[in-house]
């Protein structure tokens, strides 16, 4: 079985790759966010590959996707849905929005208002919407991968703390390296790769390997490793809200699914050393200077906070 599951991951991981050149590390979290049945924000600016990711990872997994374009006169009914009365059987009927499928892109979602971007909150945080007081449930499995670019740029909304707190990790693009980007131009000059990829995995395969890193064995000490850290935010002077006890929730099951991800049955204190920045650095609020979004500062503060805190043996 732990073969087969190794097998599994190394298939959708190298899939991806294919089209995503030289972005390895963000491939990788993209697929622990999966894992871990979490969500994944990719913030970057313009043009680097964000909605490439979200592609990629969509076409890998047999199963519904969609992809939604956020723009400024974008309802929340857009999203979810909304009911449409029937007059020939006199009711209502829900018709069901592009939030009911497995993977949702939700692509530069910060250039919506902050009401529409709310209308993902109880997707995301219940796997469900509310509409005109009916439940309706998400199929399994739900991920939504979000793109937002820079604060700094025109037309943008920053998203709400509560919304922030529902992705599981928020990482960065960045520039391709050189010789990546010549084969960027070259794979792409006959059309888009990504359009020729084909699913690896079904549905029901990432249920199963969700399941399983729900199994992946976590040591009492790596416990008190990870609650060290989350309270050395809440600690830290130069914060103003530490990390909330769903953001130690959130690195408990990333580092499970990173130890899927690399092969192993049991979680090690690296796995939350290398995942406490992704994971923890956009739930925090930082007074003074750092506050307003300035991501760097509020990473190495993070980097800092989990240097100081010893590492069990």
């Amino acid at each position: 079985m732990k073969a087969e599951l190794e097998s599994q991951v190394t298939e959708l991981q190298g899939n991806v790759c294919r089209v995503v050149l030289g972005k390895v590390e963000v491939v990788r979290m993209a697929i622990v966010a999966l894992l871990a049945g979490e969500h994944l924000l990719l913030e970057d600016v313009p043009g680097v590959g964000k909605t490439l990711v979200g592609k990629a990872l969509a076409k890998s997994v047999e199963g519904d996707f969609c992809r939604i374009q956020f723009t400024p006169d974008l309802l929340p009914s857009d999203i979810v849905g909304s009911s449409i009365y029937n007059a020939r059987t006199n009711e209502f009927l829900f018709n069901h929005g592009p939030i009911f499928a497995n993977i949702v892109l939700a692509d530069e979602i910060n250039r919506t208002p902050p009401r529409t971007q709310s209308a993902l909150l109880e997707a995301m945080s219940d796997g469900q919407v509310s509409v005109d007081g009916h439940t309706h449930t998400l199929p399994r499995p739900f991920m939504v991968i979000a793109t937002q670019n820079p604060f700094e740029f025109e037309g943008t909304y920053p998203l709400p703390e509560s919304q922030m707190d529902r992705f599981l990790m928020r990482i960065s693009m960045g520039y391709p390296e050189r010789e990546d980007e010549r084969l960027v131009l070259t794979s792409h000059r006959g059309g888009e790769p990504v359009d020729e990829l084909r699913p690896v995995l079904t549905g029901a395969q990432i249920v199963a390997l969700q399941d399983a890193v729900r199994q992946v064995a976590v040591d009492d000490t790596i416990h008190d490793y990870l609650l060290d850290i989350v309270d050395a935010t809440r600690n830290c002077d130069e914060l103003h809200v530490g990390v909330s006890t769903r953001g130690a929730l959130s690195l408990y099951r990333a580092a499970q699914a990173l130890a899927v991800v690399e092969g192993r049955q049991f979680v090690v204190p690296d796995d939350v050393k290398r995942l406490a920045v992704p994971v923890l650095a956009h739930r925090v609020i930082a007074k003074g200077y750092l506050h307003g979004g300035q991501r760097d500062a509020v990473e190495s503060l993070i980097h800092r906070l989990v240097d100081d805190v010893p590492v069990p043996e």
